[in-house]
């Protein structure tokens, strides 16, 4: 029943319009991913979009100038991803350099109080009586609790980027690119990247009020810019030209040696190298970390891993973190198998796939389900919905969508056709979350199914790999591969480059029990190292095989202080 991938190779584009300084394998990647000019590749920091384009920032900024001016108490309310750790850190230390003096925060609990800031969040916020009440990474959706937070006479500035529902909540400042009435291009900011620009136009406001002096400096913001970076990629928005900006200055200053002792040590934990840092290791090594704090635990743990000032103490929380990350990977396998034998039960061909995948366990982990819906996803390419049992009756349910199918607007026709089915609901085009009765989570399933059914396309249920073609063999030296790694960053809606070719299969050997190692011979006659991460066992290894498809990424490996050139493969087909 797994997903039959097809590789196919991208059609070549006209990339004149591109520097021919540029390597042409390195202009034709840029132009077959919508770079139109030598601009959308400029990853300076003037290029950065003008803050004024947010919808009530500088609204916000005179809020925030005005409680710094009568040291106002400030509560920071978090999210406890790794973009809403990221956010929170942002704003405490952003915050901080400015001169704020009573500034807290709170992470609402997974497991107790939900996303956001709920109802019951809110009696616990009205009890610390702050001053004012800054959302990160969450807020466009909590109007009831915004609204008893601003019952008690505090302040309240969202700021936000998820999608606005029918009616903004009563704050008092919101910004979020994705309100219907805002103009900044920049749709797919992060949280991070929203606190980040909330606090360049706080810098322009205090700019105009006269209040940096010799015994005040202007604080440098750009100290800030390694929080963004490893928010903006963990939370796997569009890398469009301003995020990749921003990721571009934040790695640039951790390679550099620029950076927090908190990102250091999640940096040494992950076993990566600082100077050779790239985005994927922020979204494969440092964010899983980062997020097991807030699915296993309390995300606290890894705000105070960002905020610490002691490489030491990071270091120690930072081994905390990875000890979590560690037992939510052998919580995830469980309940992969658990899925999966649920699923071959139906014993259904590739062809018998349903459109829709929703399945519920009594005992899965609420922490660990957005992983398990995208693994699930991956393996099926259908849209994915799971769900673990919640509080009072309710289930939590995170699901996971493919290419041309926009979850969160499935999730509201379903709130539209069945009033009362979903408690409550959230997210983006690829990922959202909702809350349900148990009681009905075969009627859920039943209307998943359906809706899911009239907007699935025949042409969205292909699995297709796309790849940048044929790597000319002049290319496949360690050179051409750091010229590429330079040439990121790389992520979501900005693909990391992907070649292929049939190679001859010369050796094969399973490592770590379930990666293949590779050795393999190009049609020019280079031999080359490879490897395949997570492959079926029961297929491989295959001595009756002699050359394979390969769908791979140029990499290099470095093991020991040697540094090698290695495939890593995105695609294994036999031949």
């Amino acid at each position: 029943m797994q997903a039959h991938t097809t590789i196919m190779a991208r059609p070549r584009v006209d990339d004149s319009h591109l520097s021919d300084k540029l390597h042409p394998v390195i202009r034709q990647i840029y132009a077959s991913r919508g770079v139109n000019s030598n601009e959308q590749i400029d990853n300076r920091a003037n290029t950065l979009h003008d803050f004024r384009l947010f919808k009530d920032i500088e609204l916000a900024a005179e809020i925030l100038s005005d409680s710094l001016q009568r040291q106002d108490k400030v509560l920071i309310v978090g999210d406890f991803d790794a973009d809403g750790a990221t956010s929170t850190a942002t704003l405490m230390q952003g915050l901080g350099m400015f001169g704020f003096s009573q500034l807290d925060y709170l992470v609402p609990d997974r497991f107790n109080f939900g996303y956001g800031l709920s109802v019951e969040l809110a009696e616990h916020i009205v009890a610390m009586a702050p001053d004012l009440v800054i959302t990160v990474d969450s807020g466009i959706s909590c109007l009831k609790g915004i609204e008893r937070v601003k019952a008690a006479g505090i302040k309240v500035i969202v700021t936000d980027h998820h999608l606005q529902g029918e009616q903004l909540p009563n704050a008092d400042a919101i910004v979020n690119p994705n309100r219907h009435d805002c103009t900044f291009p920049s749709k797919s900011i992060a949280g991070v990247g929203v606190a980040f620009y909330v606090l360049i136009a706080l810098r322009h406001t205090l700019r105009e009020r006269l209040y940096f002096n010799e015994q005040r400096p202007e604080p440098n913001l750009a100290n800030l810019l390694d929080l963004v970076a490893l928010g903006t990629v963990a939370d796997v928005v569009a890398l469009d030209a301003n995020n990749r900006t921003l990721v571009h200055q934040g790695l640039a200053r951790i390679r550099s040696g620029k950076t927090r002792p908190g990102i250091e040590a999640l940096v040494d934990v992950a076993r990566r190298t600082q100077a050779r840092l790239s985005a994927s290791d922020f979204g494969f090594a440092l964010a899983p970390r980062l997020n097991a704090a807030g699915r296993l635990d309390d995300m606290s743990l890894g705000i105070a891993c960002l905020l610490s000032p002691d490489i030491n103490h990071a270091r120690r929380i930072a081994g905390e973190l990875d000890m979590l990350n560690a037992e939510r990977k052998e919580i995830e396998q469980g309940m992969q198998q658990e899925a999966q034998a649920a699923l071959a039960k139906l014993s259904l061909t590739s062809a018998q796939t349903p459109d829709a995948l929703c399945l519920y366990q009594s005992d899965w982990h609420q922490g660990v389900i957005g992983i398990l819906a995208g693994r699930l996803k991956e393996h099926y390419h259908r849209p994915t919905a799971i769900f673990a049992a919640g509080d009072n009756g309710l289930l939590k349910g995170s699901c996971r969508s493919i290419d041309g199918v926009h979850m969160r607007d499935v999730l509201a026709h379903i709130d539209g056709q069945y009033p009362g089915l979903i408690a409550k609901f959230g997210g983006h085009a690829m990922a959202a979350g909702l809350s349900i009765e148990e009681a009905r989570f075969n009627e859920f399933q039943q209307a998943f199914a359906q809706e899911i059914g009239k907007v699935l396309t025949e042409e969205a249920k292909e699995c297709i790999l796309l790849t940048d073609g044929e790597l000319p063999s002049d290319c496949l030296n360690m050179e051409f591969a750091e010229l590429l790694r330079q040439s990121g960053p790389f992520g979501q809606h900005f693909p990391e480059p992907i070649f292929e070719h049939t190679f001859e299969l010369l050796q094969q050997r399973v490592v770590g029990d379930k990666h293949l190692k590779l050795v393999l011979r190009h049609s020019s006659g280079r031999v080359l190292d490879a490897i395949a991460f997570n492959v079926d066992v029961r297929a491989w290894p295959d001595t009756q095989v002699r050359y394979v498809h390969l769908a791979y990424q140029l990499d290099i490996n470095e093991f020991r202080g040697q540094f090698s050139l290695q495939l890593i493969v995105r695609e294994l087909q036999k031949q």
